[in-house]
């Protein structure tokens, strides 16, 4: 079987491919094409896959090409992870927010809204291409803001496509840890929106534990995921949060912590993903694979170990140096995936959170919205659990953010200034028509007239 990864010079394709060496046999899958308009960042990214293959003596085929079409055609799986713009349109979607005093988050904040108006339109293309070339392949869409992107796509009419994130997992794996368990003796139910979801129910060995959870306070400054949120604030929701949610319930805090900062995490990635691109260009990796991998390894622990400790004011982790790491097993977005691939050929099935059509699993929704929610996946396909009571301020957090989607949605088909305006307008992180037409203004004037 082939999966085919569209934007596969990403940084992140070489802890794919390293994660997928432990289960291609399993999964039945011989071979990954990489496919990237950026050729020269492509070559690196080839090679540095192709080393971590060969230095484990396993027998998967990794390559690059050079047409959209060769990579898609007789795919059996499709991942794709789009940056388009490149680094520097986070960089300016984020300046562009904060200088009107609004987050810019590329998924949470007005970021997202502009990286979803230059990327759609592309993924539309793409996913025209995959109709004809390779009409039966699961769509696995990791690009960002990846529930409104879902969205947007879902609603367009291609409905082989699953949003994938890695937040839900990873906060799992932490909670685990924390209680001394494995991850296959914990259940974790999460509901809600991409990046706007609450765990609902935690279960050690079968017996619920929420109730406890919430009243801990050293599991909660434990977690890492929890550790940004007031304890105080958890107990009166009931519900422990999705990170993101630190952008909504301690706005002012992420945003004095951001300016105070004196830089954005877009920028940082930026710097970071330039210097390591410019040792990698420089050296023969032919000649020094492993030490090239180092190289790779070690700017993507500082990438890592910047993960909102901006917004959240977090100290970092200290780094290891260069000859002592260890390429990353693939856990997080690359290990969705692939749980949700080895649930899709089990009888059994799998409890995995993904986002998918709600199709009746969160009352109060339309059965198209597209949610991110607890699923089985199963040979007989993915199934949302019910939820059966949603709190009044979790639906009307919901209810927000899906209205905004669906109108950024038709802002982006009908290339209509007037509803992008309506759109930003309702996001709760900006709440204001004069902010919100500013910002519509704003982003159409730096991308060259994307609205009427």
């Amino acid at each position: 079987m082939k999966i085919a990864v569209i934007g596969g010079a990403g940084v992140r394709t070489v802890i794919f491919i390293n994660g997928l060496l432990k289960r291609y046999k399993k999964l039945h899958i011989d071979q990954v094409v990489l496919y990237d308009v950026q050729e020269e960042k492509q070559r690196v990214i080839e090679k540095l896959c192709q080393h971590v293959v060969s230095r484990k003596q396993e027998e998967l085929k990794v390559w690059a090409v050079s047409d959209p079409v060769e990579a898609i055609a007789g795919a059996d799986y499709i991942v794709t992870t789009l940056r388009v713009g490149g680094d520097h349109s986070r960089v300016v979607d984020e300046t562009i927010a904060l200088d009107l005093g609004v987050i810019g988050q590329e998924t949470t904040g007005v970021g997202g809204f502009s990286m979803a108006v230059r990327t759609v339109p592309v993924l539309k293309e793409y996913c025209e291409l995959i109709k004809k070339h390779a009409p039966n392949a699961w769509i696995f869409n990791f690009t960002n803001p990846s529930g409104l992107v879902t969205q947007a796509l879902r609603s367009a009419g291609y409905d082989r496509i699953i949003g994938i994130c890695d937040a839900p997992s990873s906060t799992k794996f932490r909670m685990a840890r924390d209680l001394g368990v494995t991850e296959e003796e914990l259940y974790v139910e999460f509901f809600g929106l991409n990046h706007l979801s609450w765990i609902r129910s935690v279960k050690k060995k079968g017996k619920e534990i929420l109730p406890e959870l919430l009243a801990d306070d050293a599991f909660l400054k434990g977690v890492q995921e929890f550790s940004m949120f007031d304890p105080e604030l958890l107990r009166s929701i009931g519900f422990l949060p999705n990170e993101y949610l630190y952008y909504y319930y301690h706005r002012e805090k992420a945003l004095a912590n951001i300016l105070a900062s004196g830089a954005t995490r877009g920028k940082t990635i930026e710097s970071v993903n330039q210097q390591m691109m410019e040792e990698l260009k420089g050296m023969d990796i032919g000649a020094d694979p492993e030490g090239a991998l180092q190289i790779f390894l070690y700017y993507m622990q500082i990438r890592e170990n910047s993960y909102m400790s901006i917004e959240s004011g977090l100290a970092k982790r200290p780094l290891l140096e260069k000859g002592e790491l260890e390429v990353p097993d693939g856990m997080g977005y690359a290990g969705v995936m692939l749980d949700c691939i080895e649930g899709m050929q089990s009888e059994e099935g799998k409890y995995l959170v993904l986002s998918v059509e709600n199709n009746g699993s969160i009352p109060g929704l339309a059965d198209g919205d597209v949610v991110e929610t607890t699923c089985l996946v199963s040979k007989e396909g993915i199934h949302p659990v019910k939820v059966e009571d949603v709190p009044e301020n979790c639906y009307l957090l919901m209810r927000m953010i899906k209205m905004y989607e669906k109108l950024t949605v038709e802002a982006i088909n009908t290339h209509s200034r007037e509803t992008a305006v309506r759109a930003l307008m309702l996001h709760p992180l900006v709440n204001s028509y004069s902010l919100a037409k500013q910002l519509v203004d704003k982003y159409d004037e730096v991308y060259g007239g994307i609205f009427q």
